[in-house]
């Protein structure tokens, strides 16, 4: 047998002589078909059967490799493993990739064969299965179907596609014979996420018993609204739904009207993960490219996703569909991600020079792309929002204690939407534990939270620029399109405490982001959150030329941040809570509302030299001590309706320092990529002027009007032209314990508001009680319990 394997090798080296140019850039190609044999010498006519077949052979063969895949469907029965043993020299690399762009996927899946369909009841099938496999999803045609569910599935639902308050309840439970191996999904109880349970069984009461509950690292229970049930039999019921007795190894299945079960093809993942880089600092898997690929169809693995991202909110299963650590100079390109049940990329510990670029990805369980560390890297960690390091015990020395964590690597012209479709806590690309990581020129959208989100300080340095990120913050809430958190060594939730420590000892707010971040040339667009939201403590971020198209720029607590000549489009500037001293500049920004500051005792370094809408505005801002260069004027914009901002010569945002930047050079830069990307909906612009003829009034520290405009009516996102429009909100002022600008004021006392006239009656009957008012924010209606005063 060993004379045998020898032989082949040889052969294969022999073969690959013919196929190597002569010269120093020697290049060998080695082909792989779904019809091929492994134990052909992997030539063209005679190609070897599986990539690991072919990987074999290259580690024999010196210069660089390229493994060219026949047009076809490649089911792995195991990832495919690269070790050091596989790594290249510089400009010698091993290239994986497609022979003459057929179409190839490489599939986690199993395809079912054989099977004989017979009539269970009320137009559902049954099968057994022969094939001992795991039953996570079904994909039939290549569609995904839904494991038996309740509700049942509704493509129109926003959140979670359909959700009821009762979907664990005992009276549920009733009807369910044997509910074990069933799964209840819910938000977090916030919207801060989600959360899952795999259901063991029922108690003595008829109630579901759970286990689970790990998968958010704020664990205040799951929404009593917002959950859903999925996976058991009882609530098989309708089309494209199906379930998978374990024990009997029957198929149940509800088809679609239509479908041919006969010729239909039905596939189910199997893996978590495709392609492993497994190297480490002193092992390292380097020169490796994937390009021009189609990877689909790995497993779930929400109930795996338990490790704590440091304090942030996160947690996170360690594994991806492609999973890298202990990489350099490793490449992923042009490569179409889809039908992932969980993260696609996932770049863990030690990684230098690695590179995500030109790729699609879609229909993601989990996150797109992360870069997580080694928390044994960090000084002085806590794994929990109410965990704190004394000052005294904290680590005083700046930076991380290893180089177990990604470093230098880019993302880079790659398209991202509908993500996490099942994991809420997610992104399309995590930064976490990792440092000088470039996010560029990616269009992100349908996400369910943040676009891009970065975890904790650790360490900084990274350049995200020239991204379009838009429809986020979907399905959850207080967030962002960009989110961050900067709970780091000195930080804790107390904020009378955490207040002083920065006090004392500023520096402190440093020693983990020790370079700064980037944020410049992005176009952002968030309605149901912020544009940028810098949250929990975020420091050392310098923030200019962005567009942001809705939800302005939020900064929580934190030090030295410069926020310069960016534009927020019908919204503003939220400063909150910030630090005594932070250092913190804002100055030649473009907004379009009055500043909505939380709890602002000192106003940081400079905040000047900003352009307002109105006087009013203006005014607002300096009565605080700020803004004494900042002009006010109508926001003249180019083209608005297509998207181009630049503020129009002789505008008075000029005369206070803010510059024009390109509009045209967002998101992706492929031409296939630009050609089916979306853009994000341009808003029309709310032009507030205090010179016009609208009446406006005060209510309760509140001036609003009423809605005349479909500007106003595009910019607060109602339905129609109806209601009177919050245009500013003094703080302090009774009606910034509920109204914020631009929400539109709907029934006051239970009575329907139509104008001013109708508010004024309204208030003037309740003089001294207490109210209800509705308003509608965000593109939902909220409603408030209010105390009038005489």
């Amino acid at each position: 047998m060993r004379g045998i394997k020898n032989l082949i090798i040889i052969s294969v080296i022999f073969f690959a002589s013919f196929l190597r140019p002569a010269g120093s850039n020697a290049q060998t190609n080695l082909y792989v078909s779904v019809k091929g044999n492994d134990r052909n010498p992997g030539t063209k006519n005679k190609p070897f059967a599986s990539i690991n077949g072919a990987v074999s052979a290259a580690r024999k063969i010196s210069g660089a490799v390229f493994i060219r895949l026949y047009g076809g469907t490649y089911y792995l029965s195991k990832p495919v493993v690269f070790t050091s043993a596989d790594s290249r020299k510089d400009n010698e690399p091993l290239t994986l990739t497609n022979v003459d762009n057929q179409k190839v996927i490489i599939s986690g899946g199993a395809l079912l064969r054989g099977l004989n369909w017979t009539a269970f009841k009320n137009g559902i099938r049954q099968a057994k299965i022969a094939q001992d496999l795991v039953f996570d999803e079904l994909l039939v045609n290549g569609k995904l179907q839904h494991m038996a569910r309740y509700p049942n599935y509704d493509p129109s639902a926003e959140i979670l596609r359909g959700t009821a308050a009762d979907a664990m309840s005992k009276e549920r439970a009733e009807r369910w014979k044997s509910p074990a191996g069933g799964y209840v999904h819910a938000l977090h109880s916030a919207k801060w996420g989600d959360f899952h349970y795999i259901i063991t069984g029922k108690d003595t009461s008829g109630t579901p018993v759970l286990e689970g509950g790990w998968q958010n690292n704020r664990r205040s229970g799951m929404h009593e609204k917002y959950r859903y049930t999925e996976n058991v039999f009882e609530e098989l019921d309708t089309e494209n739904e199906w379930f998978y007795n374990k024990k009997t190894k029957i198929l149940y299945y509800y088809p679609p009207a239509g479908l041919d079960l006969k010729t239909a093809k039905l596939e189910i993942p199997q893996l978590a993960h495709l392609f492993e880089f497994r190297g480490t600092e002193e092992r390292l898997v380097k020169n490796i490219i994937i390009s021009g690929l189609t990877l689909t169809q790995t497993v779930r693995t929400f109930m795996q996703n338990k490790e704590p991202l440091l304090r942030s909110d996160w947690t996170i299963y360690r594994g991806g569909a492609v999973f890298y650590e202990g990489a350099v100079r490793c490449r992923l390109e042009k490569c179409v991600l889809e039908n992932l049940g969980s993260n696609a990329v996932f770049f863990s510990n030690f990684n230098r020079n690695c590179e995500v670029s030109g790729c699609r990805i879609s229909d993601i369980g989990a996150s797109g792309i992360c870069f997580v560390g080694d928390p044994a890297a960090v000084r002085s960690p806590s794994f929990e929002y109410n965990e704190y390091i004394p000052p005294a015990e904290i680590d005083l020395t700046p930076g991380p204690k290893t180089n177990n964590y990604p470093k230098d690597c880019k993302v880079y012209d790659n398209l991202m939407f509908n993500l996490g479709y099942v994991e809420k806590q997610s992104t399309g690309v995590e930064l976490s534990m990792c440092s000088d990581i470039v996010v560029s020129h990616n269009t992100i959208y349908d996400v369910p939270r943040a676009g891009i989100n970065v975890s904790e300080g650790t360490w900084g340095g990274h350049i995200i620029e020239y991204n379009d990120v838009f429809n986020t913050v979907k399905e959850t809430g207080d967030h962002g399109s960009f989110n961050s958190w900067g709970r780091d060594r000195y930080w804790q939730a107390d904020k009378k405490k955490l207040d002083s420590i920065v006090a004392e000892r500023p520096g402190l707010a440093l020693l983990d982001v020790v370079r700064p971040i980037v944020l410049r040339n992005n176009r952002f667009r968030c309605d149901h959150g912020w544009d940028i939201d810098l949250d929990d403590g975020s420091s050392n971020y310098h923030i200019y030329n962005n567009l942001c198209l809705n939800g302005g720029i939020k900064l929580r607590e934190g030090v030295k941040r410069i926020v310069e000549n960016n534009i927020m489009v019908n919204n503003t500037f939220h400063p909150h809570v910030w630090f005594k001293n932070s250092q913190d500049v804002f100055r030649h920004n473009i907004v379009g509302t009055a500043y909505l500051p939380i709890g602002i005792a000192d106003w940081g370094r400079e905040i000047d030299y900003n352009t307002f809408p109105d006087s009013v505005s203006l005014a607002e801002a300096r009565s605080r001590g700020t803004d004494s260069h900042s002009v006010y004027g109508p926001l003249t914009f180019e083209n608005p309706e297509k998207g181009d901002f630049r503020i129009k010569k002789g505008a008075a945002a000029l005369s206070a320092g803010f510059k024009n930047f390109e509009m045209d050079n967002f998101g992706v830069v492929s031409v296939g990529l630009k050609r089916i990307a979306k853009k994000p909906i341009f808003p029309t612009v709310l032009v507030i002027n205090n010179l016009t003829k609208d009446e406006t009034i005060d209510f309760m520290g509140a001036r609003i009007k009423n809605l005349t405009t479909a500007g106003e009516q595009s910019a607060t996102g109602m339905d129609r032209i109806r209601g009177v429009l919050v245009l500013s909100v003094a703080p302090g002022s009774a009606a910034s314990a509920f109204l914020q600008a631009n929400d539109v004021i709907l029934t006051f006392n239970r009575k329907q508001v139509g104008n001013l006239k109708d508010l004024q009656e309204a208030r003037n009957a309740v003089a001294g009680k207490n109210t209800e008012i509705v308003i509608f924010r965000n593109q939902q209606q909220l409603k408030r319990k209010i105390e009038v005063k005489m």
